[in-house]
């Protein structure tokens, strides 16, 4: 009997019994021929994999710095089939087939992504198969040759490289706002870097809104356009939130980059991140609400970063500032005058102070009106933007009614952030529909 009938054998006879040892009951579960052959399966996929990773130790030992160069490195002559209008390094970097992140090489002739370049590697196989043979590691940044798995070295290139990691120097950050010079895209278009659209991959228009708004406060770009800066900071392990820090880092750098292919960018990676980070409360596929996106995103960014109460990071630095909350609790509306008066009395209807930070602050819009004009139509009302932010002059008061009690609440700005975020709050919501208020905010543009 050969090895594998003995162990298939063994697998069917196992029984459910249990068993004590060392004070604890071990039970043997019954096994079966098919989770043998499962087991067999993994231990062959996992022996290939082996042997793809000594072909792949093998290729990169042929160029190590011990070897001498490959007279082929510099005069590849499958450079001219690269197609650039395909390329696209917006998307998560996995591999078209195995849907692997490891060891991912794109392919420079259709843009595809496919993992590996050893014999068996499906880089390799498609080389063969499709007649594409320049190729990118798109973690090493180097070029190669498939099938004959030589490096190429060739400074014209160096505008792919680019495109798929775009880098900035301190004089070019200063220089940003300095000059707004038009860049033009690989198919001709003109774009202002900064300026570009974000694409709407089904239903996060309200996640790019907030992206494209965040991307032009000068102190946050200069600050994620520079990898330097929050490198180096430390995460507990297996901490996903300094996910969203990297991932809007090089958003940043490709909406700010004056030589892009296209003059557009894709939020893929980004918005992966975002759903990952937040558990799912903010998707692609949903419509979320753009205020409670930039609510998370801005602490949740904070907290990335290493932010806390007593340490500030360049999101509060930024963004936040002060105020003072006065709180004062209001009688039932139905009780009698005089229990009211005694109800006032108390300590706990006493105004109460509070000191709070905030990330921006929510402006309420005028009722809009019910009725048209005397020409049957609905006027659109107007308001000047110093009319709603009366509401922070420490002086105007506002009821603020719950389930139970009734509050009255009047706020004074204490401490202003350099850069001031306002939201102003159009939708309303009761139990039949959502309903939007078209009130027209009139600001001072100089």
């Amino acid at each position: 009997m050969s090895a594998f009938q003995t162990s298939l054998s063994f697998c069917m006879a196992l029984s459910f019994s249990p068993c004590a040892r060392g004070g604890r009951d071990f039970w043997w579960v019954r096994g079966s021929g098919r989770s043998c052959s499962r087991r067999m399966n993994v231990e062959k996929r996992l022996k290939r994999e082996a042997e793809e990773n000594v072909e792949e130790e093998a290729v990169e030992a042929k160029y190590s710095r011990h070897e001498p160069e490959d007279r082929r490195s510099r005069h590849c002559p499958y450079l001219d089939t690269i197609n650039r209008s395909v390329l696209d390094f917006d998307f998560e970097k996995l591999c078209s087939i195995s849907l692997s992140h490891i060891n991912v090489y794109a392919c420079l002739v259709c843009g595809k992504y496919f993992q590996g370049r050893g014999l068996k590697s499906h880089a390799y196989i498609h080389s063969v198969q499709f007649s594409h043979h320049v190729f990118l590691n798109l973690h090493t940044l180097m070029f190669y040759c498939l099938p004959d798995n030589y490096k190429i070295i060739d400074s014209s290139l160096e505008d792919i490289t680019y495109v798929l990691k775009p880098t900035f120097t301190k004089a070019q950050i200063s220089n940003l706002d300095k000059q707004a010079k038009l860049s033009r895209a690989y198919d001709g278009t003109t774009y202002l870097p900064g300026i570009v659209g974000l694409n709407n991959i089904k239903a996060n228009d309200y996640a790019n809104a907030v992206l494209q708004a965040l991307s032009n406060v000068p102190p946050l770009r200069n600050y994620f356009l520079e990898e330097e800066n929050y490198r180096a900071i430390q995460r507990p392990p297996g901490d996903i939130m300094f996910l969203l820090v990297q991932r809007f880092g090089e958003l940043m750098r490709k909406l700010w980059n004056p030589r892009n292919f296209k003059a557009h960018v894709s939020p893929h990676e980004m918005l992966q991140a975002v759903v990952l980070c937040s558990k799912k409360n903010f998707q692609i596929t949903k419509q979320g609400d753009g205020v409670d996106f930039l609510s998370w995103f801005l602490n949740a960014l904070s907290s990335a970063l290493g932010g806390n109460k007593k340490k500030k990071t360049i999101v509060t630095e930024v963004f936040q500032g002060s105020m003072r909350i006065f709180t004062k609790k209001l009688p039932h509306p139905d009780l009698p005058s005089e229990e009211k008066e005694a109800l006032l009395e108390n300590e706990e209807y006493q105004e109460k102070m509070l000191e709070s930070p905030f990330m921006y602050l929510t402006l309420d819009l005028p009722t809009a009106p019910l009725y048209k004009d005397e020409k049957e139509q609905l006027i659109i009302p107007q308001v000047p933007l110093f009319s709603i932010l009366a509401k922070f002059n420490g002086i105007t008061e506002k009821e603020y009614k719950t389930y139970k009690e009734n509050f009255l609440k009047r706020f004074q700005l204490t401490k202003l952030p350099p850069y001031l975020i306002f939201c102003i709050k159009r939708f309303t919501k009761n139990n039949f529909f959502v309903e939007k208020n078209p009130t027209i905010v009139n600001f001072p543009i100089t």
